[in-house]
């Protein structure tokens, strides 16, 4: 049995939405539903909140707690506090080298990350950009300050480590691992990274032959201008050869085992760890960082130069590059161990490609921008050592195999080149 106002608050309750006055529904159904209404609203804010904190605290343990390699964040800030209590600059110097290297790492993780939300073609230009922020950003600050001969040794320093130091440790430990067969990578996408790389010589060395023959029409304008046209084409060449490879004829860079491993990638295909907007918050907050760090890093090196009684030209090309590939020489040390030769190759050679046609002409047309001389003359000794580098490599890459004595020999050639640079002085009508 249903009570006389049991029955009234059910037959209101049902006539509610086809009641004929609204005046009466509006002042019952508010007079139900504010309550509720703020109880949710209460709720919600603390559930939000915990939401949001927990995102955050999670993201952070993600960035810079969670990889071991963090533990040398802090030689950053001691670099800095050391800076400005002590006149010790090789310390400063080597706090701050020690100090990036987890910063350039973090931020080879946070640009994958970001990849998985762009998709292949936008991940290629922000691999192009930040896989070598370091670089970029040490070299940008040094030009800013003037010091020209830092920025073209750095780079240069880095397509050397790149091509000699990382694949000859890549080639080797692989080698060592998997000694019972040859390891084979795609070689139509080695030989066009070859080609480029030559491509990238022949624009550093003709600045360079045109100021050593003297036969320049305007001297000291003519090598600045034709290094100015000369980026400009490496930019265009480099756009060219991402959308080529990404674009257009994707297929012929597929890796030789892709076939075989596409199970396997079904079956473990990654998420991402973080969202699209964390990513980018964490690019900018690490690329801020480097930027600070990199300021105490290159004020520090002409003073590293004298109490450590070694060249600048020796910090410039092995020291700084060794740290800001550091990330790529573990990345590609690793994949070479799990025999994937095809994304040793794209980190290792690719980072060279990278820097000879994207950085360094864009460093041409920053410095073209800021009114700084920044050219393509890095001098006769550093382009003799590029074009015999690029040979050598090229040669072990040609037959699409390799073996732990290939990489022997990498690296041994990269232990003559930073011999080389230990002994070597600017001559001294050069100014920095």
């Amino acid at each position: 049995m249903v009570s006389r106002e049991d029955k009234t608050d059910l037959d209101f309750d049902e006539e509610i939405p086809f009641s004929s006055s609204p005046a009466k529904r509006k002042v019952h159904s508010l007079d139900f539903e504010i309550p509720h209404m703020h109880s949710r609203l209460d709720a919600a804010k603390p559930r939000t909140f915990n939401f949001m904190t927990n995102s955050v605290l999670r993201s952070i343990y993600i960035v810079l707690i969670r990889a071991k390699i963090n533990v040398l964040l802090p030689f950053g800030p001691l670099a800095i506090l050391l800076h400005y209590t002590t006149g010790k600059h090789g310390l400063v110097f080597f706090l701050s080298l020690v100090g990036i290297i987890p910063l350039a790492e973090r931020l080879g993780y946070a640009t994958e990350q970001l990849a998985f939300y762009t998709g292949p073609t936008v991940g290629g230009l922000l691999n192009a950009t930040f896989g070598n922020a370091t670089e970029m950003i040490i070299s940008i600050y040094a030009l800013k300050i003037g010091m020209i001969r830092v920025v073209q040794q750095s780079l240069l320093g880095s397509i050397l480590s790149n091509m000699l130091l990382v694949l000859g440790c890549a080639f080797f430990t692989g080698g060592i691992i998997h000694s019972e067969k040859v390891q084979v990578f795609n070689k139509a996408a080695a030989i066009v990274n070859s080609g480029l790389l030559l491509m990238a010589v022949m624009g550093l060395m003709f600045p360079a032959v045109l100021h050593f023959t003297h036969s320049e029409v305007h001297f000291g304008k003519s090598e600045l201008s034709l290094s100015r046209f000369s980026s400009c084409i490496m930019l265009v060449a480099y756009a060219s050869y991402l959308y080529f490879q990404l674009r257009s004829q994707n297929s012929l860079y597929s890796p030789v085992d892709e076939q075989v491993d596409s199970n396997d990638e079904s079956e473990e295909e990654e998420i991402p760890e973080l969202t699209q907007w964390e990513a980018i918050g964490w690019l900018a907050i690490l690329t801020g960082w480097v930027s600070i760090l990199s300021g105490y890093l290159v004020d520090a090196i002409q003073g590293a130069s004298d109490s450590l009684n070694m060249p600048v030209a020796f910090i410039s090309v092995i020291l700084l590059p060794i740290v800001g590939n550091a990330a790529e020489h573990a990345s590609a040390i690793m994949f070479a161990m799990k025999d994937k030769l095809d994304i040793t190759l794209g980190v290792a050679i690719g980072s060279s490609t990278q820097i000879s046609m994207f950085v360094i002409p864009f460093c041409v047309v920053v410095g073209w921008i800021m009114g700084k001389p920044m050219d393509l003359n890095f001098q006769l000794f550093e382009t003799a050592t590029l074009f015999i580098t690029v040979l050598v490599v090229a040669f072990m890459l040609q037959e699409g195999t390799s073996n732990y004595f290939k990489g022997l020999m990498l690296i041994l050639c990269y232990l003559i080149v930073a011999a080389s640079f230990f002994v070597h002085v600017d001559p001294s009508n050069d100014d920095n």
